[in-house]
């Protein structure tokens, strides 16, 4: 599932910020990275299979201060199509009854049909 990662930077100028970059790109499953914000302290990643904390607690090991801001799903339009449509619920006929069942009892030769006990 891609995700986008946006992390809040504090560093000491434009050179903590490239090599705050250069750590983002080096994770296994980025696809971009980039400086966003007003004042460019946001790294916003963008890949599949990141794992956000990972990439903060190196960050922070590696450049300084480092919050993590937000991680959300990036959808993509070719995928919403194939979702399945919503399972629709099966309405099932109420019972309307039927024919009763009904038993046949053969009459043997040697009983008396007249003799309801033998």
């Amino acid at each position: 599932m891609k995700q986008k990662i946006v992390i809040k930077v504090t560093g000491k100028g434009p050179k903590s910020r490239s090599k705050a970059l250069q750590i983002a790109v080096g994770l296994s499953g980025v696809e971009s990275a980039g400086l966003g914000g007003e004042d460019k302290s946001q790294i916003e990643v963008v890949g599949d299979g990141v794992d956000a904390v990972q990439l903060t607690n190196l960050l922070r090991k590696k450049v300084g201060y480092a919050e993590l801001a937000s991680v959300e799903a990036v959808g993509e339009k070719k995928e919403e199509k194939k979702e399945e449509p919503a399972v629709q619920p099966v309405a099932w006929p109420g019972y309307v009854g039927g024919m009763p069942q009904t038993y046949i009892y053969p009459i043997h030769p040697h009983q008396d049909p007249s003799c309801s006990i033998m």
